[in-house]
């Protein structure tokens, strides 16, 4: 199977540099200078992951990656010269399943694009329970489309907060340790550093499913161990 790379970033440098190591790789490459041009040919094209810029013309990274979010589960990389860890977590809050900084190791952007294709599109290899349907509430987890539902309505979540919420889904009640919810995304090598980022995904799905965010019914942290989820 190839897939379909798109590359959302105004400089050619950039862009010529990441379409030789991913032809390389066997991937097929489409561009786009600004935001508005990659949502364009979202809808015009097959497209399996989405590296962007943050700091583009007309419409910048941050505000495609919003766009993205409202109807789409498309793994998304940002690489952006933005390094502060403020802009980090707003990428991730965003919706962005991962985020590097230039100036980049071409072969780490690799290996990451795979890693990230891998936990995406063979969910069903993971961890998670992925063929049995949950409903608790007004949530359901359809196993059939892949999809978590709010009164009968898709939530966009991203692949990495999809893995997440059923693996809390799956046994109600249960504390999970972030390590072995950061595992459920198809990751290995889980550290201290991760837990910010753990933290930030539960932050966003909580957003989406919760009636009140800062009151969350669904998941709930436990102090020192992790989180669980109330059914």
């Amino acid at each position: 199977m190839t897939y379909h790379i798109l590359i959302a970033e105004d400089d050619q440098d950039i862009v010529e540099l990441l379409r030789l190591y991913l032809e390389n790789n066997h991937f097929h490459v489409l561009t786009a200078a600004n935001g508005k041009e990659a949502l364009e040919l979202l809808k015009q094209e097959k497209v399996d992951l989405l590296i962007v810029d943050i700091m583009m013309p007309k419409m910048n990274g941050y505000e495609t990656i919003k766009a993205i979010r409202q109807t789409s589960h498309l793994p998304i990389l940002v690489l952006s010269a933005k390094s502060l860890d403020h802009d980090k977590i707003i990428g991730l809050d965003l919706g962005a399943d991962m985020y590097m900084v230039k100036p980049f190791n071409p072969l780490e952007v690799i290996a990451n694009i795979k890693a990230l294709l891998r936990r995406s599109y063979q969910f069903q290899d993971t961890t998670v329970s992925g063929t049995q349907l949950f409903k608790y509430g007004d949530l359901e987890y359809d196993p059939e489309r892949m999809v978590v539902l709010k009164n009968g309505k898709t939530i966009p979540l991203t692949a990495c907060e999809l893995k997440i919420l059923v693996k809390l889904m799956s046994s109600p009640g249960r504390v999970f340790t972030k390590s072995q919810l950061y595992e459920a995304t198809g990751q290995e090598g889980y550290y201290e550093g991760d837990d910010d980022t753990m933290m930030v995904h539960i932050s966003r799905i909580r957003a989406k499913i919760e009636d009140q965010p800062s009151k969350p019914r669904y998941i709930q942290t436990i102090r020192g161990l992790g989180y669980k989820f109330e059914g």
